[in-house]
């Protein structure tokens, strides 16, 4: 397995997505209901796409099982995290720390041995996106609040190297990536939105189904975004190492300030262009190793 030319576009393409989902759960009104909106209706392209590929191999079902169980965990991390923190805090805490918990795994679970260039390019990455993501600003926001929404991007990372391992266990189980994908999106985000919809309890659910109603307009872009880049990061884990595919995938960050400098305007500052050439040095050392 390696880190072909095309494997890198596409994981760079998934990376892109990936940011755009997470801007429009962060935008939210409701990070709770749009976090579950949007990967609920992952059933409505799950199920199509499942009549295309068929069911995934019989191996793959505990790996989908444990997925879908810690996927939980992952939702109520992520909209904590940005429920009491900046995008700009939290998203490049939880992408940033993840890739490097994810070889340490990959290495003992999936047996996959990198050479040190690769080492290296994990490390570069990683500090390449916490150093991009964070800014002078968001280290400066209200001490309570910051530390709230550190706990639940820490905690996020650690969920976020759990799954990605799991994943690429299973899909490899399965032999084919999309079939994985759409039976993991198939079960993936009901369990959630239903817990956040049990715990409004009654005199919050009509209210809460109301707001469904209004942002299903424009959740379903999120649910595209969602489902195609980890669709292509888990296709990519078939040719290419996983820990080293869930490092490329964090320079979702770099898109993430991209946007933010391109079209929100938000200065892109002296840190953040060092962040920028410690993550290319590590994308470089990843092709290299």
């Amino acid at each position: 397995m390696t880190l072909s030319g095309p494997v890198i576009a596409a994981v760079l393409f998934a990376a892109l997505l990936h940011a755009s989902w997470n801007a429009l759960i962060k935008s939210a009104p409701d990070k709770a209901l749009d976090t579950g909106l949007v990967h609920s209706i992952g059933v409505l392209f799950a199920l199509p796409l499942l009549a295309l590929t068929g069911l995934p191999a019989a191996a793959a079902w505990p790996y989908l099982a444990a997925s879908a169980l810690v996927h939980v965990g992952y939702y109520i991390a992520l909209a904590g995290a940005y429920q009491h923190g900046d995008l700009g805090l939290t998203y490049p805490i939880m992408r940033g720390c993840a890739p490097l918990l994810v070889a340490l795994g990959s290495h003992q679970l999936v047996g996959e041995q990198l050479s040190a260039t690769a080492w290296l390019g994990v490390v570069g990455v990683c500090v390449g996106v916490v150093v991009l993501g964070l800014s002078p600003a968001s280290l400066r926001a209200g001490h309570a609040s910051r530390n709230k929404a550190l706990r639940f991007a820490l905690f996020n990372a650690l969920i976020i190297a759990l799954y990605t391992v799991v994943d690429g266990l299973g899909v490899r189980a399965a032999g084919d990536a999309g079939a994985y994908v759409a039976a993991l999106f198939l079960f993936d985000g009901i369990p959630y939105l239903l817990l956040v919809l049990w715990r409004r309890g009654p005199a919050g659910r009509a209210a809460a189904l109301g707001y469904l109603a209004r942002r299903a307009r424009i959740a379903w872009l999120g649910t595209l975004a969602s489902l195609g880049s980890y669709a292509i990061a888990l296709w990519a884990m078939t040719r290419a190492p996983v820990a080293v595919v869930a490092a490329l995938r964090e320079t979702s960050v770099l898109f993430a300030v991209l946007i933010g400098t391109l079209w929100l305007r938000e200065p892109f500052g002296a840190h953040r262009a060092v962040g920028v050439l410690v993550m290319l040095a590590g994308i470089l050392a990843l092709r290299a190793g």
